[in-house]
């Protein structure tokens, strides 16, 4: 992420992000259910490692990039709905 993002584009793709993780978990509930910035892991909205996969195969048919399980930076790109989210909106090709 070279330059930041305004945080007006990140809270216009949250709703969308959401929807997605929602979707893609086939989670029991509402997509504006998730806290924006509560963990995806643990105490928040409980994800696992497989879940993190599932996310990135629908992040990447979705917004045309790779999310690398080897990435140093996978902590902090999913620490949040909102964290996530930024880093899709720095990253997407489509």
């Amino acid at each position: 992420m070279s330059e930041a993002i305004p945080p007006q584009i990140v809270d216009a793709l949250l709703p969308e992000v959401a929807a997605l993780i929602v979707e893609a978990l086939n989670l029991e509930m509402a997509p504006e259910e998730i806290e924006a910035d509560a963990p995806l892991f643990g105490e928040g909205l409980g994800l696992d490692s497989i879940d993190v996969l599932e996310i990135a195969l629908v992040i990447s048919k979705r917004y045309g990039f790779q999310l690398r399980s080897d990435n140093a930076d996978n902590v902090r790109i999913f620490a949040s709905l909102r964290a996530l989210t930024a880093y899709i909106a720095s990253q997407r090709t489509k």
